[in-house]
C-alpha cells in the first residue's frame, strides 16, 4: 500500500511540476540540434567513454571510438560548417531491455547541405553508437 502512495506521489510531482525525464527520441534531437549549432561540448553530452563513432562519406569519413577522438571530429565539423539548421524526419525508436536505437533522416543546410542517414545506440542511457550515413539521394520529407 505504501508502495502505491509514493508511486501516485511522484506522478502527481512530474504532473504539477512539468518534470519529464528524456528519453532516447529526446537524447536524439538534442544531439541533432547541437550538431547544427556546432556546439560541441553539447554534442558530446551522453557519450559513454568507449562509444564508437562510425561517419560514412566525405572528408571525415571513419571509425572514431573514444570521447576524445570523437571530440576531435565533431571539433572539426563545427569548425568548418557551423551554424547550420537542421531538418529531421522519419525519426523511430526501437527498445528492449538492454538498450535503445533511434533512427533518423537529418538534412543539415548551411554552406552545404549534408544529407544523413542516422542511427543511434544507447545503453543505460549513454550513446555507445553512432552512425553517421552520409547519403546525397536521401528522400527530403522535411
Amino acid at each position: 500500500m505504501q508502495t502505491n502512495h509514493v508511486a501516485l506521489a511522484s506522478l502527481l510531482f512530474l504532473s504539477v511540476t512539468g518534470v519529464a525525464f528524456a528519453g532516447p527520441v529526446d537524447d536524439a534531437r538534442s544531439h541533432f540540434k547541437a550538431i547544427a549549432a556546432g556546439e560541441v561540448e553539447n554534442i558530446m553530452h551522453g557519450y559513454a567513454d568507449d562509444a564508437h563513432f562510425e561517419w560514412i562519406g566525405g572528408p571525415l569519413n571513419g571509425l572514431y571510438v573514444g570521447t576524445d577522438k570523437i571530440k576531435g571530429v565533431w571539433a572539426k565539423f563545427a569548425k568548418a560548417n557551423a551554424p547550420l539548421e537542421a531538418a529531421v524526419s522519419k525519426v523511430e525508436e526501437s527498445v528492449n531491455p538492454a538498450g535503445s536505437t533511434v533512427t533518423a533522416n537529418v538534412e543539415f543546410k548551411g554552406k552545404n547541405t549534408i544529407k544523413v542517414r542516422y542511427v543511434l545506440t544507447y545503453r543505460d542511457g549513454k550513446l555507445v553508437n553512432e552512425i553517421w550515413q552520409i547519403d546525397p539521394k536521401l528522400a527530403s520529407n522535411y
